[in-house]
Parts: structure tokens; C-alpha cells; sequence
């Protein structure tokens, strides 16, 4: 690449500041035409700005007053007092800056001015093993937040190994940050490419159902989640024939799951769930919550066959199953509901919930439900 000198560049731009046309740069200054674009770029480029600082920032001046406080061995409050700040804003000035020991005013200006620069180099551009971390425990279907928590427990005295969910999605979302690949957003639960707002209402299927007996008598222990062996459940729809059931313990958010591939009349759910709920020990079986819907019709032959009283919501109330409810947005990232549920064997539902059930919950403080279950069992 040619290299012009100084004197070249200071005739160019005399020659820009009148207006000259390029044949006459060219007539001038011997060179080839590339290497006068460059120069003219260069000399009509804005220099940079100088970042902008905030009224409420620490200025250079109080810095220096900072500087010579702690030099003349005055406290970090009383340089506060006499800054008129308080004294949590010079604690953390002086902090970030090397202390009471290493604390210089220009030297600390100036990293303030680096710290306002943008665009700042993402986190998870600038640090290839946290990187890793994410990436593959996105590819394990975990969501921004587990992986976020998860990193914290993980890694309590490195500093370096944090990530909020917030950065992770938007190094997903937003490809100029450089970070993490664009294709890893198809391992989130909704498969967004973009944030956005969304979603359908879901069949509630409601209709008359004998002999129910409503939420409000469950026992109050089922409503502490204090006690292992209080379920609730739900119907999964997709396209086409075929639902899964869905169960969920309160106490460790544990799930099952049941395959309907052909019908899910009240007769076939009823002896469905009770097959698979009578594979739990006696002790994690105590009550099941379900919504009004029709499926659950045969509560009373459920109950004989398996033992475990069954009680219904209110009408259009699906908070009072909330723990359900959220896990059935889980298991929409593995049971899309255009899919076709019905295709699903029960030894892949089983081993969807298995990797579910491995999932950590900031709900169980980054436990996976399969730890929560254990735990409980002792």
C-alpha cells in the first residue's frame, strides 16, 4: 500500500479546502488514484467525539480532590462531605480504581473515559470459555436464565464466568454483537429469531363433571408445596389425532408424561394416568389437580384405581395449576403444537421428561427437579 508523506497530505488538504477537482489533486501530487482516495477520506473524516459526561458522574476535578484526601489520609466519608457526594460514590470511585493504595486522578479519568466508549465488545465475544459454557448448554435446551443462574453456582469465585440472561439473548437476537451463532436460537423454547410478544389461548374444554370436588378442599399442605406427592395435570394438544397428559409434583416441579396417541376419552385418560401414577411409591402419591375439562370426566374410577383424590380448579382459572402451566411452555420446545403429538412414543416422552426433569429451576435455587425429588425423598 502506498504511503504519502506529510507534506502530500498537507497539499491535499490545501487543495480540498479550495475546492480543487480531483484531476488537479492528481496533476500535483504524483501518485496513484487509490492512494489520493484514501487520503481524502481520511482528511474529511469527523474526528472523534469526545464522550459526553454526565452531570452526574464524578468529575476531573473531584477526582483530583479525591486524590489528595486520600494522600493527606482523610477518610473516604470525609472527602464525601467536603465533595458534597455521597460517600458510597467515592467508595465505589475509589474502589474501581485500584483502592486507596493505588488511586491517581488521571489515571482514573481516563479509565472512565474507556468505560463510556461505544459500541463495547460484548462479554461473550471476549471471553472464548464462558462462550462455550453457553453455547453448549443452549444446544441442551436450556434457557438464558438456567444458564445464567446455573453459571453463578457454578462458578461462585469467578467473576469472569457470569452472564445475565438479558446478555444472552441479546447476543442471540442481535448478530452485530458477533457472539453467539444465529442457529442456536432454534434451541429456545419458542424458537424466536426476534423478541416478541404472542401466543393463542388454550383449549380449556370445560363442560359438566360429576362429583367433582373443587381446589378449595385440597389440603393446605398440597398449597405450601411442603410435602412431596401433590400432583398436577393437563392435556397437551398438537395437530392431528393423538394428546399427552402431562403431570407435575409441586413440591420439585417433577414431570411425567403419558401418551394418548389414539383417543382421550375420560375412560381411556382415567386408566392411562392411573397406570402411571401407580409406578410411584405410595408416598408420592397423595392429591392431582386438573382443570374443568371433560377428559377427566372418570375422576371417580381414577381415584379407585390409583388412590389419589382428584380436585378441580375453578372455570378459567389456570393459575391455580400455575406450576403446570409452566411446564407445559417447557415442553412446548420439544411438543410444538402444530406438531403431530400422536407420533410420539411413550419411550420418547419418557425420555423427554427425563431431560426435562435434568433441567436446573431458579425456582428450586438451580436444583434440577430430579435433586428436588431425591432431596425430598430422604
Amino acid at each position: 500500500m502506498e504511503r504519502l508523506s506529510v507534506r502530500e497530505r498537507e497539499r491535499i488538504a490545501e487543495l480540498l479546502a479550495e475546492d480543487a477537482p480531483f484531476w488537479r489533486l492528481r496533476q500535483e501530487i504524483p501518485r496513484s488514484r487509490f492512494a489520493i482516495g484514501r487520503a481524502i477520506r481520511s482528511i474529511r473524516r469527523p474526528p472523534p467525539v469526545e464522550p459526553r459526561r454526565s452531570r452526574l458522574h464524578v468529575t476531573p476535578t473531584e477526582r483530583e480532590e479525591i486524590s489528595r484526601g486520600i494522600a493527606a489520609g482523610d477518610s473516604l466519608r470525609a472527602i464525601a462531605r467536603t465533595l458534597g457526594r455521597s460517600p458510597s460514590t467515592v467508595s465505589r470511585e475509589v474502589a474501581r480504581n485500584g483502592g486507596r493504595r493505588r488511586y491517581r486522578a488521571c489515571r482514573a479519568d481516563r479509565a472512565a473515559l474507556a468505560r463510556m466508549r461505544r459500541p463495547k465488545v460484548a462479554k461473550l465475544a471476549r471471553c472464548p470459555r464462558l462462550r462455550a459454557e453457553v453455547e453448549a448448554k443452549l444446544e441442551l435446551r436450556w434457557s438464558p436464565a438456567q444458564i445464567a443462574g446455573w453459571l453463578s453456582v457454578e462458578y461462585p469465585d469467578d467473576p469472569e464466568m457470569r452472564v445475565s440472561h438479558e446478555t444472552i439473548y441479546l447476543s442471540l437476537f442481535v448478530q452485530a454483537r458477533g457472539a453467539l451463532r444465529k442457529e442456536l436460537t432454534r434451541y429456545l423454547r419458542h424458537r424466536h429469531s426476534s423478541r416478541r410478544p404472542g401466543g393463542r389461548p388454550l383449549r380449556t374444554g370445560q363442560s359438566h363433571i360429576p362429583a367433582m370436588i373443587n381446589i378449595c378442599d385440597r389440603p393446605a399442605e398440597a398449597n405450601d408445596r411442603a410435602v412431596p406427592g401433590h400432583w398436577e395435570g393437563d392435556l397437551l394438544y398438537g395437530q392431528g389425532p393423538g394428546v399427552v397428559a402431562t403431570l407435575v409434583e409441586r413440591h420439585s416441579r417433577f414431570v411425567m408424561l403419558v401418551g394418548l396417541p389414539t383417543s382421550h376419552s375420560a375412560d381411556i385418560v382415567a386408566a392411562a394416568l392411573a397406570a402411571k401414577i401407580t409406578e410411584l411409591p405410595q408416598q408420592l402419591r397423595r392429591s392431582l389437580t386438573w382443570d374443568q375439562g371433560r377428559e377427566m370426566a372418570r375422576h371417580a374410577q381414577f381415584t379407585v384405581a390409583s388412590g389419589v383424590p382428584v380436585y378441580f380448579c375453578d372455570p378459567r382459572s389456570p393459575w391455580q395449576r400455575g406450576t403446570n402451566e409452566n411446564t407445559n411452555g417447557l415442553l412446548r420446545q420439544y411438543l410444538p403444537r402444530r406438531s403431530r403429538l400422536g407420533d410420539h412414543s411413550q419411550a420418547n416422552l419418557d425420555q423427554i421428561a427425563a431431560e426435562l426433569n435434568g433441567r436446573p429451576r431458579q425456582t428450586l435455587a438451580w436444583k434440577t427437579p430430579s435433586q428436588a425429588l431425591d432431596e425430598a425423598m430422604r
